[in-house]
């Protein structure tokens, strides 16, 4: 069955019209008739069945036929964030995955060794929002705008109550991997830095407001791969 992401549709509407985008797609592309049926989620937990009422090009119209609060709602939230590559397809691809296998917050940060300095978000969130299709879901991941390093650990070190660690690569340390320091059902923020790793004292500083150095494991990853490691480390833990 086809799968609309519809922003804008209440829990209270019986009638909801579609986007002129997804009218045209819906009418043209995928030829759906009067009587169709169509799925469609909100992004905040909302999953609808419906029925089109008017199968019109520029203004389809739906008949509403069934609502399901909170739909496949997790029990965690799962905050990454992450350097932006130089590469931007990288990110996008880290996107994707991880909307597909679980992620609430992406907030991309820009440390010493940052490889971009800018990212821009609206292209970011068309990913997302294919991949919540594709996997269906009902939940949108919320990205941040790009925010220093510095900022952002000045930020997450006032919350007492989120699980936190940073992931980097100097050998010497000591580190742990995340299924030893974190359980089931929590908040987590994990740190992932550019290919160029964190500096000694962004790990330093991000250590004194709460962060707990873990491992990813013997190999070096690319940035987004560590990424998409330590999300799917969490829905594992979280299974």
């Amino acid at each position: 069955m086809h799968l609309f992401y519809t922003a804008d549709l209440k829990p209270d509407q019986s009638l909801f019209q579609l986007s002129e985008e997804e009218s045209k797609h819906a009418v043209r592309v995928l030829r759906l008739n009067v009587g169709g049926q169509v799925q469609l989620i909100d992004g905040v937990g909302g999953f609808y069945e419906a029925e089109i009422a008017d199968a019109h090009p520029k203004r389809t119209q739906l008949r509403i036929l069934n609502y399901t609060p909170e739909f496949q709602k997790p029990n965690y939230h799962l905050h990454i964030a992450v350097a932006p590559t130089k590469n931007i397809d990288r990110i996008e691809w880290f996107l994707e995955k991880a909307t597909e296998i679980g992620i609430q917050e992406i907030t991309p940060i820009i440390s010493e060794h940052s490889e971009r300095k800018e990212v821009k978000t609206e292209r970011l969130n068309k990913v997302i929002v294919s991949a919540m299709k594709q996997s269906l879901k009902a939940y949108m991941p919320l990205l941040n705008e790009a925010i220093s390093l510095d900022a952002f650990l000045n930020k997450a070190g006032e919350d007492k109550d989120l699980k936190k660690a940073i992931a980097h690569c100097e050998e010497d340390a000591e580190k742990k991997y995340l299924n030893q320091e974190f359980e089931g059902g929590q908040r987590y923020l994990i740190l992932i830095g550019p290919e160029g790793d964190f500096s000694p004292s962004e790990i330093e500083k991000a250590i004194s407001v709460g962060f707990i150095p873990v491992s990813l494991g013997e190999a070096r990853l690319r940035t987004e791969t560590a990424a998409l490691y330590a999300c799917t480390e969490i829905a594992l833990l979280n299974r």
